[in-house]
């Protein structure tokens, strides 16, 4: 998968690498900060919502500005933030073959470290000075929210697929849509109904196949954890059998991955659609 994914991020290396540089962040020479903190935000990622957001504004042939890389490094940012309050709510010891901030500082340094990221994130969506791309965000992290919440309250409760999904359209969707909505208002195109949809379900069918992926074993600690706590994810509310649930969970990929599919196929055929296409079926090859 890796030398794949890596085929589909080099179509838009450069801009990748502009969101990249827009990621740093002044650290007032504090150590742990550019020690622990910064290293973390700069360290190798996918940028999967830098790239689809990125890959669908070049197939709609928009034109990006200085302040989408600002944009889309404010989207990273939070995404970071997310990661690092995640591992304090999981009291997850690892993240990226990396020892977390709250196993190494302990939980009340780590949510203030998120929270300092979300800020820097505020202050470059700020300096984009538009008024509704700060309502989509200030939305968006309300969503984000919402969704560790209606997480917590579903604990133990299986055969729920609808707060599945509602759940992961909270969580991980909904930075997806604020992404590309965000970034198609600056260029100045059309958000319409198929743009918000295909950022819905790729977000959606993104999370699916993590989850599916922890369910094969790729990440046994980690889905342990999550089960002792009550937390299921598809497969385990599909069926009671694991294989049961594994089939069903590939087929509801499937069906997102489809879903998403159809959204472009009226885009002009071009490398990015091609791109687009292949990200896709790399994440229904599970």
């Amino acid at each position: 998968m890796e030398k794949k994914y890596k085929s589909i991020l080099d179509v838009v290396r450069v801009d990748i690498e502009r969101v990249n540089k827009n990621l740093d962040f002044d650290v007032e020479s504090h150590v742990f900060l550019s020690d622990e903190l910064k290293p973390f935000v700069l360290s190798p990622s996918k940028r999967i919502r830098s790239l689809v957001t990125i890959l669908y504004l070049r197939a709609l042939k928009l034109y990006l500005l200085p302040s989408h890389y600002e944009l889309l490094a404010a989207v990273e940012l939070i995404h970071n933030a997310s990661l690092i309050h995640d591992d304090v709510i999981d009291e997850a010891s690892l993240r990226r073959h990396k020892r977390t901030i709250n196993d190494k500082f302990g939980n009340q340094l780590a949510v203030v470290s998120g929270d300092f990221l979300i800020g820097v994130a505020l202050k470059k969506i700020v300096k984009i000075a538009s008024l509704e791309i700060m309502e989509i965000f200030a939305d968006t992290l309300q969503r984000m929210c919402l969704g560790e919440i209606n997480q917590y309250f579903n604990r133990y409760k299986k055969n729920n697929i609808d707060s599945y999904i509602e759940k992961t359209s909270q969580k991980t969707a909904s930075l997806f849509v604020s992404a590309l909505r965000s970034a198609i208002l600056l260029a100045e195109g059309e958000f319409d109904e198929k743009s918000k949809e295909f950022a819905e379900t790729f977000g959606i069918a993104f999370q699916i196949r993590d989850d599916l992926l922890n369910v094969l074993g790729r990440d046994k600690s980690k889905q342990s954890s999550d089960v002792d706590k009550g937390i299921y994810n598809a497969a385990i509310m599909l069926s009671a059998d694991k294989a049961e649930g594994i089939k069903e969970t590939r087929l509801l990929l499937n069906n997102y991955v489809n879903c998403a599919m159809h959204c472009i196929s009226d885009l002009e055929d071009s490398v990015y659609k091609k791109a687009l296409i292949e990200l896709l079926e790399l994440i229904k090859n599970v």
